[in-house]
């Protein structure tokens, strides 16, 4: 099944809006892909030249490029000219007026993989409204994988519906994680949590982009995904593709909903096993 166009939501999402909003198409999917690949082409535009790409660091591990400037610049723009009517949240550029309806971006998920040339990095877009997600982007523009969730409408990977995998034994399970830059402070730290879903399972793989990742569940490449101190930034357009992908999203204790501070991601089918785990 193709994914639509574009994508509508209850009537009272649009209370504090004018009411043509609420029996016309809130986002066009076509007009939006097209900017979040003109974004990729930009951070392309330097991948192909990081010689001369400058990276500097917010934390002793935390980067920062003038592609990440450069994207999220241009993403504010585009989804201010195209929708003004939201607000933005960026990672490089904080919070605009109007968060209660905003855009959620991470310019490039990524950036220590992308300063050093690997692909596996990504730009994440999603669309927040009074605190819930309703449509999310996942695009790597290295790898040309355009992720994409609508809710309650379906998730897709390049225009293909996807789906989570059908594993439900925990020992052959291969597993995603990360290790957070912002975590040297916790003195629970993930790497005791590691070791024993490390002894459970069959593969680990620690990818470098929390929003690949997720999206690695949706598409059944991964059986499952965990990792804490985030950012919602970094899993917002993740976690709808996945939970529209047939995924459950929950903390480290199993409530449902987007804890960027301790995400757990799973097909579903080894959610029960995986969790004392965590």
């Amino acid at each position: 099944m193709k994914s639509p166009n574009w994508c509508y939501s209850k009537p009272t999402i649009y209370s504090n809006y004018e009411r043509k909003r609420m029996t016309q198409p809130l986002i066009d999917k076509t007009t939006l892909e097209t900017i979040i690949r003109q974004a990729g082409e930009i951070a392309l535009s330097y991948f192909d030249d990081l010689k001369n790409t400058n990276v500097d660091k917010k934390s002793p591990r935390d980067f920062v490029t003038a592609a990440d400037i450069a994207v999220e610049n241009f993403l504010q723009e585009k989804l201010g000219e195209f929708y003004p009517e939201y607000g933005f949240w960026g990672e490089e550029n904080g919070q605009s007026a109007n968060q209660h309806a905003r855009w959620i971006v991470d310019p490039i998920d990524g950036t220590h993989s992308f300063s050093r040339g690997q692909y596996y990095w990504s730009i994440s877009v999603a669309l927040e409204i009074d605190a819930d997600i309703i449509f999310g982007v996942v695009y790597a523009p290295a790898l040309n994988d355009y992720y994409c969730a609508l809710k309650g409408q379906g998730a897709w990977r390049n225009d293909k519906a996807i789906h989570v995998s059908p594993l439900d034994n925990l020992d052959e399970a291969m597993i995603g994680t990360g290790f957070a830059c912002l975590r040297s402070y916790l003195e629970n730290n993930n790497l005791e949590r590691f070791c024993r879903i490390a002894q459970a399972t069959t593969g680990q793989r620690r990818l470098g982009s929390a929003a690949m990742d997720i999206c690695l569940v949706a598409d059944g490449q991964l059986d499952a995904f965990w990792e804490q101190e985030l950012n919602l930034y970094d899993v917002a357009a993740g976690a709808l593709i996945a939970q529209e992908a047939g995924a459950t999203v929950t903390d480290f204790e199993g409530n449902t909903g987007i804890f960027p501070k301790q995400i757990l991601v799973t097909n579903g089918k080894i959610f029960n096993q995986l969790l004392p785990l965590m």
